[in-house]
This record gives structure tokens, sequence and C-alpha cells, in this order.
């Protein structure tokens, strides 16, 4: 029974719900990143290198017989898999960084063109009042 009742208490804490909506979330930006990667910055890029497939470049090491199959290193796939990640880090790097701008932009009390959000002004006159003699 304490077991269930240690569940209970972990699960109206929220930490459940929150990893749950952080989970659903971050699978919904995987598939926007993913799209923008394949359908957005990969056209442009094949364009570039002359519609090379590096999918196929593989060296054979043993071709296929009717006893073997074929034994093949396939740098294409790896090349392809580095290309991916470098494409598909750089365009997070870059969201998040807008995001991180923002927040900023945000937070930043002399910015009058961006409401400041009412924690940030609470702190800001607990601040001054702590600076008064």
């Amino acid at each position: 029974m304490k077991i269930i009742n240690e569940f209970k208490e972990f699960a109206l804490r929220g930490n459940m719900i929150e990893m749950a909506v952080g989970i659903v979330i971050g699978a919904s930006f995987n598939s926007v990143v993913d799209s923008l990667v394949k359908n957005i910055l990969l056209p442009p890029l094949s364009m570039l290198s002359q519609g090379i497939n590096f999918q196929e470049k593989k060296i054979i090491l043993r071709k296929a017989t009717e006893s073997y199959s074929e034994v093949t290193i396939e740098y294409g796939l790896f090349i392809n898999n580095i290309v991916d990640f470098t494409i598909v880090g750089f365009t997070i790097f870059l969201v998040i960084k807008l995001f991180n701008s923002l927040r900023k932009k945000s937070e930043n009390i002399s910015d009058k063109s961006v409401e400041t959000p009412k924690q940030i002004i609470l702190l800001t006159e607990i601040r001054d009042l702590l600076k008064k003699p």
C-alpha cells in the first residue's frame, strides 16, 4: 500500500503531468523541426550538391551469392545521418536562440514596447526597496 500512496503523491504533485506535457510538446516540436529540415532546408541543399545521393554509397566487402548475403560498409548512410544531425542541431539552436531573445526582451525593464511581467515588476520594486537606506 505504501508504494500506491507514494505513486498518488507523485502523480498529484504534477510531476507526471508536467512530464507528459513535456513529452507531447517535444514530440510535436520534433515533427516541426523534422518537416523544416526535410521540406525547407534539404531541397535547396540537394540542388547545390547536384542531387548526389549519399545513401547509395557503400563499400562491398562480399557480394551476395546463393548461400551468403551481401556484406557492405554503408558509409553513405553514415554521412547522411551526420548531415541530418548537423542541420537539425543547428535548426534547434536557432529556434532556442529566438525564444531566448524574446524572453530577454520581455524581461527588459527599460523596454516599454513590451509589457513587463508582474513578477518582474514586483522583484524590481523589492530590489529598489532593499537598496534604500
